[in-house]
């Protein structure tokens, strides 16, 4: 018994290890590695309090097909859209003055890049063109087939 306890383990550890998963960068990599190797960006816009942010993360963005996918093609980007990074886009600098520590994890102050992006629900896809240029924002929760029809 404990010897097929012991096999499930690894083989669990092997196929975990093995699992693609996206390769998350900041959008100052994002353009930094553009200018190196063009790929267009894809920019999961999320915040901390948001249910279907978390849900697209677990269920679309955990897609091993979908994340090999993205990996290839995209530069992946993260951004907290009420978080406090500093982004430097176009030439102008964006930040999130009223951030507010004590209130992270719950509902916080609108990041200035969010309201240049014109973001106004989470999660929000951002597509960015291989030259920096933005694409078109894609509003809501996508299952990997629905974000699929767009990433291709």
């Amino acid at each position: 018994m404990l010897r097929h306890l012991f096999t499930i383990v690894i083989a669990f550890n092997f196929f975990q290890t093995y699992s693609q998963e996206i390769k998350w960068v900041t959008l100052e990599e994002a353009l930094i590695a553009q200018k190196i190797k063009p790929k267009k960006i894809i920019m999961d816009v999320y915040t901390d309090w948001c249910g279907p942010c978390k849900l697209m993360d677990k269920n679309t963005f955990g897609n091993t097909d979908l994340a090999a996918y993205v990996n290839e093609y995209y530069y992946a980007v993260k951004f907290n859209g009420e978080g406090e990074e500093k982004i430097n886009f176009l030439g102008n600098n964006f930040t999130n003055p009223n951030y507010n520590p004590a209130r992270a994890n719950r509902r916080n102050s609108t990041h200035q890049f969010t309201q240049f992006l014109g973001i106004r629900a989470y999660p929000t896809m951002v597509f960015i063109s291989e030259q920096g240029d933005l694409i078109m924002p894609l509003q809501g929760y996508q299952t990997p087939q629905q974000l699929e029809l767009f990433l291709k």
